[in-house]
């Protein structure tokens, strides 16, 4: 399913529910004026799809006791050993985001560590045995913007299929 699939009631679900996730079927079908049953089986089909991929509980990575939030530019040695460098990453809990990418890097990743100690124990003990090339970090001192994908609206969907 994608965004031309949708309809308006689908696209108002999807606002309500984006808003929070946590909120009960019936409430949303109140606030569409359908039933809690047409609600359930709208998400139901749009997860079912893939558009919707679940909900979850948000942490805040300070209050866990996380101080430094980095990214890693990764230059590969050969680009072969994508598959084997991304399934030694996902071992690694302090990587909570990995993008294959174009431009300087091979990899882009992001990870918390409790502190720069932490970081550089990362990159040397974890990151460096790999085998891969070189890296490139560059530590957050603040996240500015942290949202969610915005829900396009059909007639935005339509004007970017012209």
């Amino acid at each position: 399913m994608s965004i031309e699939n949708l309809d308006a009631l689908d696209e108002q679900i999807l606002r309500i529910i984006s808003d929070n996730a946590r909120i009960p079927f019936l409430e949303v079908a109140r606030a569409c004026g359908v039933s809690g049953a047409a609600i359930h089986q709208r998400i139901h089909k749009m997860t079912q799809s893939g558009l919707i991929k679940g909900s979850q509980f948000v942490f805040d990575p300070i209050q866990l006791g996380y101080q430094t939030c980095a990214f890693v530019g990764i230059f590969l040695r050969d680009p072969s050993d994508f598959d084997r460098i991304v399934e030694a990453l996902l071992q690694m809990p302090e990587v909570v985001e990995c993008h294959y990418t174009t431009g300087d890097y091979d990899l882009f990743i992001k990870i918390y560590a409790l502190n720069n100690t932490h970081l550089l124990s990362f990159i040397h003990d974890k990151l460096q045995p790999l085998g891969i090339q070189r890296s490139k970090t560059l530590i957050s001192f603040r996240e500015a913007i942290n949202r969610k994908v915005s829900i396009p609206t059909a007639d935005v969907a339509d004007s970017n299929n012209e």
